[in-house]
């Protein structure tokens, strides 16, 4: 896992840190593990063209003492200066290493056209809001520059707690961190700004608490397993209530998601067009056809551990009825699509002792609490863990980054993501196979960050093409919601192999 802690808890533990320690220590920590990663990334230190950009702040003075070590070791280091504040300490440092300083008009506009690796020190953590001038011209300068941009702590115009990005932000290649991880680095937009974020361990272990944030591995995605006594039954057996005389398809890609997703059986209930083409598709699958709103006829359906509700269900009177019944068994319920429509006027319904998994975008969210869509998607983290304590369910805010919140647990993020995955018939992937994962004995939480972890991964190796002319690829092909169902078993042996190692 990587774990993501709060501004205020992390400068918290630094405070109780520096107490402990010699003055200055943990900023000399912190500017070594930082020029330790930029001589990593230079072909050669001796020589090189190296720029900072130094705000008035502790992450200036980071990028000053990283600059003189860089400077002892041959470097050529200038210091653009963005503001009448510099970190003093830093600056002697630097100047005393051979180092110059720049101010930020043409001298400086050169110099970062120039250089051969940028680090970015113009605002730290504590940045929130857009980027004033003249910090917003100098992260234009360089995002634009030909040489590596390393950001120091967090890039600068991303707001370290939520990963909001209001007007310029620098776009780094590699993100060098402290101590722990913040959760704008994880969460997009600001994670789509980082490049590969690099952790340095600066000793904040000890004064830190538990996480706020969560990113797993592809270690830590533990699928169910079956064993040498495991039958269809031991592994899990899945209901599914979906599709509908209009719309057909959402049937037969939820079912193929729990299928594919390592259910022991499916057992499919909807009336009888969808029913004949999951039947058609997926022979495995045992189905039942029932009238419109028979919540009586569940009882049919036979023996299942968990629910999945919602794809294509519509939103009539019907509908309804047949999420009322599932809502009222004892049973993990998934409920996705139009499932989540009617339940953003039957809220009363999610009154239940039985896990309950819901999995929005950011427009279904919307109606479920009361808030506009925007203001979800400019706060999806705050949105997230307010939903999960508001309604209260395990909540999948979907979206560039998915976010998995229960109440009083660390939030999950999703770091497999891919934009092949806006296109028709994902969700519905998704729903099958969280519902596969509750069905198997996994909890909530677990199943469906598990669940958006390999949902995700699966769409990344359905659109990664393996050879042009002969040649590896190494761009992505456009893909439908089938070509990821039928990447699911790939998914599902990559992190076995993850967790194997």
């Amino acid at each position: 896992m990587r774990y993501a802690h709060e501004v205020g808890k992390v400068r918290a533990a630094e405070q109780a840190l520096m107490a402990r320690l010699p003055e200055g220590a943990l900023m000399q920590r912190a500017a070594a593990g930082l020029a330790s990663v930029c001589a990593g990334l230079l072909p050669a230190v001796y020589g090189a063209r190296v720029v900072l950009l130094v705000g008035g702040g502790d992450n200036g003075g980071d990028a000053l003492y990283a600059g003189a070590r860089l400077a002892r070791r041959g470097a050529r280091v200038e210091a653009v200066r963005a503001g009448a504040r510099i970190h003093a300490g830093g600056l002697a440092a630097l100047l005393g290493a051979g180092g110059r300083l720049r101010d930020d008009g043409d001298e400086g506009a050169d110099a970062i056209a120039a250089a051969d690796l940028i680090i970015d020190g113009l605002t730290g953590i504590g940045g929130f809001g857009g980027l004033r001038e003249p910090h917003a011209t100098l992260a234009a300068r360089a995002s634009r520059a030909l040489g590596t941009v390393v950001a120091c702590d967090v890039p600068s115009g991303v707001d370290a707690g939520t990963g909001r990005v209001a007007g310029a932000a620098v776009q780094a290649d590699v993100t060098v961190t402290f101590g722990t991880h913040k959760p704008g680095l994880l969460i997009d937009p600001g994670a789509s700004y980082c490049g590969v974020v690099e952790l340095v361990d600066i000793g904040l272990g000890p004064e830190l608490p538990d996480p706020d944030v969560v990113a797993p591995r592809a270690a830590d995605v533990r699928p169910p397993e079956p064993g040498p006594e495991s039958d269809k039954y031991r592994r899990g057996v899945v209901g599914i209530l979906a599709g509908g005389e209009e719309f057909t398809g959402a049937a037969v890609l939820c079912a193929g998601g729990a299928l594919r997703g390592g259910a022991g059986m499916v057992r499919f209930a909807s009336v009888r067009h969808p029913v004949e083409l999951v039947r058609r598709n997926w022979p495995e699958a045992v189905t039942t056809v029932i009238e419109p709103g028979d919540g009586a006829a569940l009882a049919k359906v036979g023996r299942v551990q968990s629910w999945v509700i919602g794809p294509g269900l519509g939103t009539a009177q019907a509908a309804e009825s047949l999420l009322e019944a599932v809502l009222g068994t004892e049973l993990p319920v998934l409920v996705d699509a139009d499932g989540l429509t009617v339940l953003a006027r039957r809220r009363d319904l999610l009154r239940r002792a039985a896990p309950t998994v819901l999995t929005p975008h950011a427009g279904e969210l919307s109606r479920l609490v009361g808030a506009s869509r925007e203001a979800i998607e400019a706060s999806r983290l705050e949105h997230v863990r307010g939903a999960a304590a508001e309604l209260p369910a395990t909540v999948l805010l979907k979206g560039s980054t998915t976010l998995v919140a229960e109440q009083d647990r660390p939030v999950r993020v999703n770091p497999t993501g891919t934009p092949r995955l806006a296109a028709a018939g994902t969700g519905d992937v998704l729903s099958g196979l969280i519902g596969a994962l509750l069905a198997g004995g996994m909890p909530a939480l677990d199943a469906a960050a598990a669940g958006a972890y390999l949902h995700g991964l699966a769409a990344r190796l359905a659109s990664a093409g393996p050879y042009v002319d002969g040649e590896p690829w190494h761009g992505e092909a456009p893909i439908t919601a089938a070509d990821v169902v039928a990447a699911l078993p790939e998914a599902f042996r990559s992190v076995a192999g993850a967790g194997a190692g």
